[in-house]
């Protein structure tokens, strides 16, 4: 237990650090960095993190992502552009890493395939569906933390607080409510101390915590505290199935943890598996609903 909570003190340490940077270069990099250890641990749950040509090129686009990003944001920002031509220049950066970020998909795509082909004695289709899966899924999600706090450069720290937070408050809920009043297993052969009392203990703690902190932050109106509540509720749904997901590779592999770089915790997947899920879904809904 001491072990477990040293470690997550450490990590609390790392990522306030981060978020003390986050309008500069800094959170694009730490996202990379993030990236580059989730890719290395799901490719080594496929036992591929030995083929080095694999792992190089799905490790090259998980990191090319974000930094990526980062870079253009920046000078969309911080470039010598005045209105009436800002948006245009915007628009300009956006099409330009799309088209950037697509062509790094493609060619380190290729890179597999090739590989794939060379040995495809010792290589399964699976495990390469599987890396092609995740090196476009891992690096697109977590870039949405920076994509949450480019979004508004007022208010970006508090949203991808709450971003992040959709994940672990309705993990943090859900633990208490279960240790609490948990009966009923949830998926007892994928997750066994889940429980359907601890999955409604964390929808309802995160919605309530969005709804006061949305509210105490913007100021409350009706409209802005059902629009967060709603928001808490799917994140906290979303964040449950991205857990469970995670879980069942680990079970269906024969895995405990991911990684051991969080001793007591696992590897960076365990600690961010209903994060990949929770960001897209936060972005979305600010991002279609607004929460201003």
């Amino acid at each position: 237990m001491l072990t477990r909570i040293i470690s997550g003190a450490v990590g609390v340490v790392l990522l306030g650090a981060v978020l003390f940077f986050h309008d500069t270069i800094v959170l694009p990099i730490a996202v990379a960095a993030i990236i580059a250890v989730m890719l290395f641990e799901l490719i080594r749950a496929v036992k591929l993190h030995k083929c080095f040509p694999i792992l190089i090129a799905a490790e090259a686009c998980g990191i090319a992502v974000p930094v990526l990003y980062g870079i253009m944001t920046k000078l969309t920002v911080d470039g010598p552009v005045v209105p009436p031509h800002y948006e245009f220049c915007a628009w300009r950066y956006a099409h330009d890493y799309n088209l950037y970020v697509f062509g790094i998909v493609l060619l380190c795509a290729f890179a597999v395939f090739v590989t794939w082909l060379r040995k495809h004695k010792v290589i399964r289709y699976e495990q390469v569906f599987f890396v092609l899966a995740v090196m476009i899924l891992v690096p697109q999600a977590m870039t949405t933390m920076v994509r949450i706090e480019r979004f508004d450069s007022d208010n970006g720290l508090f949203l991808l607080i709450m971003g992040l937070c959709g994940a672990w408050i309705a993990d943090t809920g859900a633990y208490f409510t279960g240790v609490a009043i948990g009966k009923h297993k949830l998926c007892p052969e994928i997750s066994p101390k889940k429980t359907i009392e601890g999955l409604v203990g964390g929808i309802v703690t995160t919605a309530v915590v969005y709804a006061v902190a949305f509210s105490v932050y913007y100021g409350f109106t009706a409209k802005r505290a059902v629009i967060a509540c709603v928001t808490g509720i799917v994140c906290a749904i979303i964040g449950t199935v991205g857990d469970l997901s995670a879980s069942m590779v680990k079970r269906q592999i024969g895995f405990k943890d991911y990684g051991k770089i969080m001793p007591g915790h696992g590897g960076l997947m365990d600690r961010f598996d209903s994060v990949l899920f929770v960001l897209p879904t936060f972005y979305a809904f600010i991002a279609i609903f607004g929460v201003q």
